[in-house]
């Protein structure tokens, strides 16, 4: 009995005749191995239903279809016999075409029936040109006819007749004014069952679902690069293997100039001329079968198109991706070398080449895929689902960022592009109809900022200075709120966030002589009257170090703050956290100062902040007691800067040496210059 939920439902009701049944594909399919491209483009014109008779007799019709003209290899002596007694059939198979240029003229090859050399018309070449580059699948007409020969050598097969497994035609108005009709989870949804997942099944969170449609970016962005690096069995190929005929998978080593690029005997433009998206796939074993592919692959992956001697510019539109495994666990490889490491070693340290890639796509977050994750919902059709994808490379919204926010100053131009093409690649999948929020934009802005700074990060662990902005940020328009966005990994197991510390966020860290502690100070800073509110701990003596720095902050207020932030004009929240280790204890005014001012002033600090020390009522800087034992428990939770009052200057000697190397310890001697070294920027 069929289940319908109210998705299925909606779907049934707008978009007939363009969905299927998801789990018809594997029921059918069986053992045969024809791609789901294929079996929907069939399924969809009789099993677009919910009506579970006329459903099974679609099926059947399906299976009838199949069993009479799809072929098995196991099969192919059968079919050629039949195509001698009858003189004539139709076959689904997969045919490509290659140029015999000794006797100028084309051969078919139809992989499943194991013709070779079938003879095919100019003319169909002409038409189909995709023949020529790894071949396509279709509905074949063909012909057996013994009185063609070569000399004394019989060449009976004839191809007559070609249908593309693939829509006639396809209005695209039809899915931006349908997409009304359906809010932004309902039309995800229906995207991810489209690509055969059930959204929010075991393991499939609302991170893992944005990831996945990150693997369609290529599908509606043209000339768009991207690399995924994960574990087997996580369905990185799958997308471009199974759900499009516009996608061609190339095996690793497989990439030819002629292939790719032109053939300069006959002229003829390659792949990157006639597909859509390009997916290497095992890109981690050798890429390219000729040297001189990697300076074209790098022209074409900057600009769209490439030189050769003898035609001038080439252009094309087809996004490349490089898909590879990633057998070590992500620390692993951070703490050893870089995330580019896994790919073949032609490209894996060319900084020219890497930096040319929009998105990389933390595989290795996405599970290996169970039963339950692929869904037995409706969905769209795979050739009506490629076409959707294929109609929105046409359109851009790459300037749909600067309505409301602004970039960082860290992202560089290739930086930029690649987060505007993230974020338009966002909108053509979810907002076909061109109709979205801020909050959308944002959404898509934080998710293309880790893409690319993933990217950007590895460089630099590569090349150095040369690609030292990594401190990805963008600015709220509105609000002029400046608001960094980090990477997952980078984070690793510190407990001190490596990035730009948001306004109000600071680190310390305190001691009883015996016990450490690591303690996070938040400050939020709302317009009000002058509250001061401190939760996260009883200790009287932390709570006498917050009010002192405030009532300091405060007798002080026209030389630290400026007219128009007054300390009467704000009500403070203050949240003291342990972190890791024993009780809290005092010892936290500085870290309490800069957290209250940076919250105020809504300025970042810098990333991997922390403080020592504390500011007395009257704004003497304190020395922070157990110094060294301080500095090493944040030195080794992730803080890249711990400023310390100058009275512990003489303590240097007694921190060891390995802590030195990965942290700077900068001093203060009172509170302005501790705001000079804390704040982003200053």
């Amino acid at each position: 009995m069929i289940i319908l939920d109210d998705l299925d439902k909606k779907v049934l009701e707008h978009f007939r005749g363009f969905v299927v049944k998801k789990d018809l594909v594997g029921i059918i399919k069986g053992g045969a191995n024809v791609p789901a491209f294929v079996l929907e483009y069939l399924l969809a014109n009789t099993c677009s239903t919910e009506d579970e008779d006329k459903l099974k007799e679609g099926m059947e019709n399906v299976k009838t279809i199949l069993r009479n003209h799809y072929i098995n290899p196991e099969e192919s002596s059968l079919i050629q016999s039949k195509l001698r007694e009858k003189g004539s059939y139709k076959i689904i198979d997969k045919i490509s075409v290659e140029l015999d240029s000794q006797k100028d003229k084309y051969w078919a090859n139809i992989s499943n029936s194991n013709i070779k050399k079938a003879n095919i018309s100019d003319e169909l070449v002409t038409n189909h040109e995709k023949l020529l580059l790894g071949g396509i699948w279709a509905i074949i007409d063909m012909e057996y006819d013994p009185l063609i020969t070569i000399g004394t050598t019989v060449f009976p097969f004839v191809v007559k007749e070609i249908r593309p497994i693939q829509l006639s035609s396809f209005d695209n108005n039809k899915v931006s004014q349908k997409r009304n009709e359906f809010s932004k989870e309902e039309w995800k949804k229906l995207l991810l069952r489209s690509a055969g997942y059930e959204p929010y099944s075991e393991g499939l969170d609302e991170r893992k679902l944005n990831l996945l449609l990150c693997r369609l970016i290529p599908l509606v962005e043209a000339n768009f690069n991207m690399v995924e690096l994960g574990p087997r069995s996580s369905g990185k190929s799958y997308i471009y293997k199974e759900i499009t005929p516009y996608a061609i998978l190339i095996s690793g080593g497989q990439g030819s100039v002629a292939q790719l690029f032109v053939n300069n005997t006959s002229g003829r433009v390659g792949a990157v001329g006639l597909w859509d998206t390009i997916c290497f796939d095992e890109s981690t074993d050798k890429l390219f079968k000729d040297r001189d592919a990697i300076p074209l692959m790098k022209d074409y992956m900057e600009s769209g198109s490439f030189s050769r001697a003898k035609g001038g510019e080439i252009s094309g539109s087809a996004s490349i991706i490089l898909n590879g495994n990633i057998n070590q666990p992500v620390e692993t490889v951070l703490q050893t070398s870089h995330l580019f490491s896994p790919l073949s070693d032609e490209v894996n340290h060319d900084t020219a080449f890497l930096d040319r890639i929009n998105l990389f796509l933390p595989g290795w977050e996405i599970t290996k895929f169970s039963p339950q994750n692929f869904t037995n919902h409706f969905g769209f059709s795979t050739d009506f689902f490629s076409e959707v994808l294929k109609s929105q490379r046409k359109i851009t919204y790459y300037d749909a960022l600067d309505k409301y926010f602004s970039l960082g100053s860290h992202l560089k131009q290739r930086d930029s592009k690649s987060v505007r093409r993230i974020i338009s690649g966002f909108i053509k999948l979810l907002h076909p109809n061109g109709e979205y929020s801020k909050e959308d934009i944002r959404e898509y802005l934080i998710i293309a900022m880790e893409m690319r700074r993933r990217v950007k990060e590895q460089l630099k662990r590569i090349g150095g200075m040369e690609f030292w902005d990594t401190n990805f940020s963008y600015i709220d328009k509105e609000t002029q709120e400046e608001i960094f966005v980090g990477l997952p990994e980078e984070k690793g197991s510190s407990l001190i966030e490596a990035n730009p510390l948001a306004p109000g966020v600071c680190y310390t860290a305190t001691s009883d002589g015996d016990n450490n502690t690591l303690v996070k100070i938040e400050v939020v800073a709302l317009k009000g009257s002058g509250k001061l509110n401190v939760t996260g701990t009883s200790s009287t003596e932390v709570k006498e170090n917050i009010k002192n720095t405030f009532n300091y902050i405060r007798a002080n207020e026209k030389t630290i703050l400026n007219e128009q932030h007054s300390l009467s004009s704000y009500d403070l929240n203050i949240q003291v956290s342990n972190i890791m280790g024993a009780a809290i204890h005092g010892g936290i005014g500085s870290a309490v100062y800069v957290a209250i001012i940076s919250a105020i002033y809504k300025k970042n600090l810098k990333a991997g902040l922390a403080v020592l020390g504390n500011v007395s009522i009257g704004g003497a800087i304190e020395r922070a007691q157990n110094f060294a034992d301080k500095v090493t428990l944040l030195s080794e939770n992730g803080a890249k800067t711990v400023i310390v009052p100058m009275d512990n200057l003489s303590e240097i000697p007694t921190l060891p040496t390995t802590i030195l190397g990965k942290t700077d310890v900068p001093f203060y001697g009172n509170s302005q210059m501790l705001l000079q070294k804390s704040v982003l920027g200053e």
